[in-house]
């Protein structure tokens, strides 16, 4: 599999995480660094039910799955990352329409939902 360019973050969502093909989980929330413009990591729900937390660098997105090198890069810890980033989902719910991604975790751009009134 190739490595993609930017993507869309809730495209990114969409993807399961691999490790040599076999699913361990998918992502549930894209966390943000609040004082820059890029991805910190996902959190990812496994197949044991339990959140870990993958940091963005660790992960390989390709263009059907995330790749990862090792199981190890799934921390436990997502509470302590939650408490230093900023939520995709809750933008999401506060009125971001989406933001493409570049490779590195840099946001390139936001969207914002266009509420339209008749």
């Amino acid at each position: 599999m190739k490595s993609m360019g930017s993507r869309s973050a809730t495209e990114l969502l969409q993807l399961p995480v691999q490790l040599h093909g076999i699913q361990l989980g998918r992502p549930v929330d894209l966390l943000l660094d609040p004082a820059e413009c890029r991805a910190v990591g996902f959190v990812v729900l496994c197949g044991d039910e339990s959140n870990r937390f993958l940091v963005f660098a660790a992960a390989d997105v390709q263009e059907e799955a995330i790749e990862l090198s090792s199981a190890l890069v799934l921390l436990e810890d997502v509470g302590f990352y939650r408490k230093r980033s900023r939520s995709l989902r809750e933008l999401l719910r506060g009125g971001l329409g989406d933001l493409l991604v570049a490779p590195d975790g840099t946001v390139e751009a936001a969207e914002s939902e266009r509420v339209s009134t008749v």
